[in-house]
């Protein structure tokens, strides 16, 4: 008889409410799709594909330990943060080398109002025209705006999730090694 897999409550990892969420709805979906890719249903990462399965949209959910498992979770938070990226760059944003500073934000916002102001005021002639286009740009750069920091706090919450599980990953290697 096979012994269970090795777990830790999801609520024990030092995750916010939003991200033990995010955690128990991709960890089912990443070991999926790695038991699909694998054709060998009887190896230890399909027994924990099922655990999470039953599992990882509860109340009491678990982060599966086997590196099996969570390599597929790994490798899912990976792709899932190349994805936040590409839409990034979709919605006209690259991000700079280093972390994004709200001050950098701000700086960014002011430049184009000032920029948005100076357009307004030499264009005098058609001044109403060019205050409605103004108006359109500024909202639509609101809505860039708002996209850019609802992508920036997804990729905060992978990016945490995706760090302590290659934490634990490194253990389990560890201790995998040791025994």
């Amino acid at each position: 008889m096979a012994s269970p897999a090795r777990s830790v409550p999801d609520t024990s990892l030092g995750l916010s409410r939003d991200e033990i969420l995010l955690l128990r709805q991709h960890q089912p979906a990443a070991l999926a799709l790695a038991q699909a890719q694998a054709s060998q249903a009887a190896t230890s990462s399909s027994r924990g594909a099922s655990a999470a399965s039953s599992q990882g949209g509860g109340a009491g959910g678990r982060l599966l330990l086997d590196p099996h498992s969570l390599q597929a979770l790994a490798h899912h938070f990976d792709r899932l943060m190349q994805a936040i990226q590409r839409r990034m760059q979709m919605v006209g944003f690259r991000l700079p080398r280093g972390p994004v500073t709200r001050t950098m934000m701000m700086t960014i916002r002011w430049q184009l109002n000032q920029q948005t102001q100076l357009s307004t005021q030499a264009q005098a002639s058609s001044a109403l025209h060019a205050i409605e286009m103004a108006d359109a740009e500024i909202a639509r750069f609101h809505d860039i705006l708002r996209q850019i920091d609802e992508l920036e706090r997804e990729f905060d919450k992978v990016r945490h999730i995706r760090d302590i599980v290659r934490a634990f990953k490194a253990r389990v290697d560890a201790l995998d090694h040791r025994v």
